[in-house]
């Protein structure tokens, strides 16, 4: 690598909306973000949508006759 033409890689705290807070690698020292791992509702389970919403199952085992 070419000297002076790289950002500095250092430790990174990432902070996130719901107070985790993770340990990276990064340009930059510190960052704030509103979703994480910990929070984010695909993660957790949280907020799943149920499958059967507006009777699309039945529809399409009317539609095919199944």
């Amino acid at each position: 690598m070419k000297k002076g033409i790289h950002p500095k890689y250092t430790k990174a705290v990432i902070t996130c909306a719901c107070g985790t807070r993770f340990e990276v690698g990064a340009t930059r020292s510190a960052m704030k973000v509103e979703v994480c791992s910990n929070c984010h509702p695909f993660y957790t389970g949280t907020r799943q949508r149920v499958a059967e919403k507006g009777g699309r199952v039945e529809r399409f085992r009317k539609k095919y006759g199944r």
